[in-house]
C-alpha cells in the first residue's frame, strides 16, 4: 500500500462514487481504458481485489469497500488541509516600517498591536534609511520627521530622547574611546552625531545600530543610543545627560487609501496605544526625572 498514489486512489474514489468507468472518466478527463488499467495496477500495488467486474459495471469487493472507507478519510483530511491553507493566503497583510531601533521595539510587542483572534498577516520591516510611501513599502511607517507630502495620513506620537551610554564594567574618563555608526550607513542625526562632535576619538565603527549597541555593550567605547534602548540593558550607564538637539518627534504614518482597512487602522491605534504606555521609556525619563535633565555639553 505503501507505493499506492494520492492521485490513483484519488481515481479509485471517483470509480466506486461512479460505478462504472465511463462515469469516473467523464469526471476525470480520461479515457475509460486508462481509468481501467489504472484500476488494475492499484489492485496489484495493492495485492488485493478491489472491484468485481461485470457488464453492469464496477462493483466494490470487501476489500474495496474497506479502502473506500480510507481514501474518504485521506480526502476528508486533504479538503481541510486546502481549506486551511487557503485561508492563510486570503488573510490581509499589513506591513510595519520603521528604523532598526524601533522595528526591533515594535516585533518585541507585536502582542499588543495584535490579539490572537485577529485575521491578519503582520510583517515588521527594519528600514533603517528610511520610508518611501511613494512605493509602498510598507502599510503603516514609524517615522522621525514629519512628512511636508505624499497622500498619507499622520499621526503625531511620543517624542524620542538619546544619551550617551557606556558599560558599567568601562570607567568615566575622558580618554575613553567612542563607538559610532559609520559615516556610510549614517541616516539620522543621532548616527552622525558621534562624528560630527569626536570623530578623532572613534575607535570602532559598524554599519549595523544592532551591532553598535552590542559593541557598547562589550566595552569597546561609548556611543549614542535612542534612551529607550540604552536604558532597557541593565549593563549599560548613561554619561551626562539627554542630547536635547537629538530628541525628535515620533509620528505614524499610513497611505491614506490605506488607512481605513480595518487591519490597519487596527495596527494605527495599536501602535498609538503602545507608544503612549510607553511614553516615558521614549522620552528617557524613566532612568531620569525631567526635573533633572540636562543637556550633554
Amino acid at each position: 500500500m505503501t507505493d499506492a498514489g494520492w492521485d490513483d486512489l484519488k481515481l479509485f474514489l471517483h470509480v466506486a462514487s461512479e460505478g462504472a468507468l465511463s462515469g469516473a472518466a467523464a469526471r476525470t478527463g480520461l479515457s475509460a481504458p486508462t481509468v481501467g488499467r489504472r484500476m488494475l495496477a492499484l489492485e496489484r500495488t495493492t495485492g488485493r481485489t478491489l472491484f468485481v467486474r461485470s457488464q453492469q459495471g464496477y462493483r466494490l469487493a470487501p476489500d474495496g469497500e474497506t479502502l473506500l472507507e480510507h481514501v474518504r478519510a485521506m480526502q476528508k483530511t486533504a479538503d481541510s488541509i486546502a481549506d486551511w491553507k487557503a485561508q492563510a493566503f486570503a488573510l490581509p497583510i499589513v506591513s510595519i516600517g520603521a528604523d532598526a531601533w524601533l522595528s526591533g521595539f515594535v516585533s518585541d510587542h507585536t502582542s499588543e498591536i495584535r490579539g490572537k483572534e485577529d485575521r491578519f498577516r503582520l510583517c515588521c520591516k527594519s528600514l533603517h534609511k528610511g520610508l518611501d510611501f511613494t512605493y509602498r513599502e510598507a502599510d503603516v511607517g514609524i517615522l522621525g520627521r514629519r512628512p511636508e507630502s505624499g497622500n498619507v495620513a499622520i499621526r503625531r506620537s511620543v517624542t524620542v530622547a538619546h544619551c550617551i551610554y557606556r558599560a558599567h564594567s568601562l570607567a568615566e574618563d575622558e580618554t575613553t574611546p567612542w563607538v559610532s555608526i559609520g559615516t556610510e550607513s549614517s541616516h539620522s542625526p543621532a548616527d552622525k552625531w558621534v562624528f560630527q562632535h569626536h570623530e578623532a576619538d572613534i575607535r570602532t565603527w559598524t554599519n549595523s545600530p544592532e551591532l553598535l549597541l552590542r559593541l557598547i555593550a562589550g566595552g569597546n567605547g561609548r556611543g549614542v543610543l535612542p534612551c529607550f534602548i540604552g536604558d532597557s540593558l541593565p549593563s549599560l550607564v548613561r554619561e551626562g545627560g539627554i542630547i536635547e538637539e537629538l530628541t525628535y518627534t515620533m509620528w505614524i504614518v499610513a497611505n491614506d487609501d490605506d488607512r481605513h482597512r480595518p487591519e490597519v487602522r487596527q495596527v494605527i491605534e495599536g501602535l498609538g496605544a503602545l507608544f503612549k504606555r510607553q511614553e516615558r521609556r521614549f522620552s528617557g525619563e524613566r532612568a531620569q526625572s525631567a526635573a533633572s535633565r540636562l543637556a550633554y555639553r
